[in-house]
C-alpha cells in the first residue's frame, strides 16, 4: 500500500507535537494497524505554517502529486495539522473521495474509508473551525476594552511622544500599571513645523530639503528621510478627536470608539489593530480593519487641517488618468513628458556636478536601460522650446485670453496645490495656535526646568514670529490695489513662477511626446 504521511507545526520547535513526533505516531499507526506486508511511505513536511488557510508549500506539492503517485491513504496526526477551516477540509474530503483515496487522523482514529468515520471527520472539523472564530473575537473584544481605555500598547512611541508608566486604580481595589503618551516638546514643535511646511508646499521632497538645509535633525540624530516625513504626516496620533476627524475615520470604515462628547478635551487618537501581528511581517491591515480610539495625550493638529494632509498625500499620488504632482522650482517640463518607448512619464534628473538637467524616463530612473533604452532629453533646451513654441502659436492676442482665464481657472480649482499660498493671516493663526498649546503644556506644571525653558524660548520666538506677521497684514492691508497683469503673453509668461508655468501649459498642450530625437508637441 501506498500512503502520503502529512505533518504541520505553525512555529519551528522540536518541543512538543513537532513535525519528527507526528510523522513517527503515524508509522506506528500504520504499522499497527496495516501489518505485513513493505508499505511504501511519502513524506510532506510543512514547518512554521499556520492551517488558517491551505496555501503551505508541501501540502500545495502533495495534492499535485495525488494525480501522479495514487496514493491509498492520507494520513494526518490531528485533524487541525490539515486545516481548521470547514469549507477547505471539505473540499479536501470531497477530492479525495473522487480519486478513491481514504484519509485517516490517527489521534482522533478518524477514518473516511468507513462512513462513521467520514461523519465524525466533518464534525471535528466544524468545532475546529469554531475554536479559530471563538479566539479572533475574544482577540478583538479585548482590543476595542483596551481601545475605549486610550491606553498606549507599547512598542516605540512616535515622533514628540514618550511612553509613559503609570498607576491606577483597578476595579479590584488595587493598583494597575498602565502606559500613556508623555510629550517631547521639542519633538514636537519639529512635528508641527513639518505639517506647516507641508501644508504650505504640498511636496515631501521640499519639506525634507528645508529640515535638512536648517539642520533640523530627527531622534536618532539623523536626517529626516522622505517615508519618515510621510509616516508622521499619515499618523492619527497627532491628530484631534474632533467632528472633522469623527467624520474622516467613519467615511474610511474604521470601528470608531469617540464621539462628541469627547470633542472637548483636546486629546489625540491611537489607533488599534493596525498591523496583523500574527504574522511575521506584521503586514498593515486595510483601514476598515482600524480602531480608532481617544488617546490620553494632547492632540496637536485639528481635525480639519490633518484631514486636508491627507487629501493633498492623496491627490499627489498619480493615478493613470493625472503624473503625480511636481514641486521641484527649476524643470518646467517635469512629469508632463511621455517617452515614446515605454508611455511613462519623464522627469528631470540633475547632471552631477552641474546645475543642468535632463528629463529621464521614470521606468528607466526605476528599472535601467534593460526597462527602457530611450534617450534622455535635454531638460533647459526642451523648457525653452516648449516655452517659445506656445507662446509663438498664442500669439500677443489669439488663444490668450482664454488660456490666462483657465489658468485661473485651474489655480482656483487645485487650492493652489502647486503654488504655495500660504497667506499670512493662515501663518498668523498657526502661530497663535501653538502658542496657546505651547501655553497649556507649561500649566499643567508636567516638566522640568530644563523642558520649561525651551518652551518659554519657543514661545518668545513665536510671538516675534507673531508681530512680523501682523506687520505684514496692515501693510498688505493699507497698500494699493496691484498692477493689473501684462496684456503680452510673453512678458506674462516670463512673471510667471515655475509652478504657474505648469499650470499654463497644462491648460494649453494636451500631451508633449519625446520619440528619442524630437519633441511633439499636441495643442488643445
Amino acid at each position: 500500500m501506498k500512503f502520503f504521511i502529512y505533518s504541520r507545526k505553525s512555529v519551528m520547535s522540536a518541543k512538543g507535537e513537532s513535525i519528527g513526533n507526528q510523522i513517527e505516531a503515524c508509522r506506528r499507526y500504520i504499522q499497527s494497524k496495516f501489518p505485513g506486508g513493505e508499505h511504501e511511505i511519502i513524506i510532506f513536511e510543512d514547518e512554521g505554517f499556520s492551517a488558517k488557510n491551505t496555501d503551505r508549500p508541501q501540502f500545495r506539492r502533495m495534492l499535485r502529486e495525488l494525480e501522479t503517485q495514487k496514493p491509498d491513504f492520507i494520513i494526518c496526526y490531528r485533524l487541525d495539522r490539515i486545516s481548521r477551516s470547514v469549507g477547505d477540509f471539505a473540499a479536501l474530503i470531497e477530492d479525495l473521495n473522487r480519486r478513491k483515496v481514504a484519509f485517516i487522523c490517527v489521534c482522533e482514529e478518524f477514518d473516511t474509508s468507513k462512513p462513521m468515520g467520514k461523519a465524525m471527520m466533518y464534525i471535528a472539523s466544524v468545532f475546529a473551525q469554531l475554536e479559530r472564530e471563538t479566539i479572533a473575537e475574544r482577540v478583538r473584544d479585548n482590543m476595542l476594552m483596551l481601545a475605549r481605555s486610550g491606553r498606549w500598547l507599547g512598542g516605540p512611541a512616535p515622533t514628540g511622544y514618550a511612553s509613559g508608566q503609570q498607576k491606577e486604580p483597578a476595579s479590584d481595589g488595587k493598583r494597575r500599571i498602565s502606559f500613556r503618551l508623555k510629550e517631547i516638546p521639542d519633538e514636537l514643535a519639529i512635528v508641527r513645523l513639518i505639517f506647516d511646511k507641508y501644508y504650505e508646499l504640498r511636496s515631501l521632497t521640499a519639506v525634507e530639503r528645508f529640515l535638512s538645509d536648517n539642520g533640523i535633525k530627527s531622534r536618532g540624530g539623523g536626517s529626516y528621510s522622505l517615508p519618515v516625513i510621510k509616516q508622521i504626516l499619515q499618523n492619527p496620533v497627532y491628530c484631534r478627536a474632533d467632528a472633522d476627524s469623527l467624520a474622516y475615520f467613519s467615511e474610511l470604515g474604521c470601528e470608531v470608539c469617540f464621539g462628541a462628547e469627547d470633542f472637548g478635551g483636546g486629546f489625540g487618537l491611537l489607533v488599534y489593530n493596525r498591523r496583523d501581528c500574527r504574522t511575521k511581517a506584521s503586514r498593515r491591515r486595510t483601514r476598515d480593519k482600524w480602531i480608532i480610539a481617544v488617546g490620553r495625550h494632547r492632540g496637536l493638529i485639528s481635525g480639519k487641517m490633518w484631514v486636508s494632509v491627507q487629501s493633498v498625500i492623496s491627490d499627489s499620488i498619480p493615478d493613470g488618468s493625472r503624473p503625480a504632482l511636481v514641486h521641484n522650482d527649476s524643470s518646467l517640463l517635469t512629469g508632463m513628458i511621455i517617452c515614446g518607448g515605454c508611455q511613462g512619464r519623464m522627469f528631470a534628473k540633475k547632471r552631477q556636478g552641474s546645475d543642468s538637467f535632463d528629463y529621464i524616463c521614470g521606468n528607466k530612473l526605476k528599472g535601467g536601460t534593460g526597462v527602457c533604452s530611450f534617450q534622455n532629453l535635454s531638460g533647459r533646451a526642451a523648457d525653452e522650446l516648449v516655452s517659445r513654441t506656445l507662446i509663438a502659436h498664442l500669439g500677443e492676442s489669439f488663444g490668450f485670453r482664454p488660456a490666462l482665464a483657465e489658468l485661473k481657472r485651474r489655480l482656483a480649482d487645485s487650492g493652489a496645490r502647486e503654488v504655495p499660498a500660504y497667506s499670512a493671516r493662515t501663518r498668523l493663526g498657526r502661530c497663535e495656535e501653538e502658542i496657546r498649546g505651547l501655553i497649556d503644556a507649561l500649566s499643567r506644571g508636567e516638566l522640568g526646568s530644563a523642558g520649561m525653558k525651551r518652551i518659554s524660548e519657543r514661545i518668545d520666538e513665536l510671538e516675534r514670529e507673531r508681530e512680523r506677521l501682523e506687520a505684514d497684514i496692515s501693510r498688505q492691508e493699507d497698500s494699493p490695489a496691484a498692477p493689473p497683469i501684462p496684456t503680452g503673453l510673453s512678458r506674462f509668461f516670463g512673471e510667471l513662477s515655475i509652478p504657474e508655468k505648469r499650470v499654463l501649459v497644462r491648460a494649453i498642450a494636451d500631451r508633449i511626446v519625446w520619440d528619442g530625437e524630437r519633441l511633439h508637441i499636441y495643442l488643445n
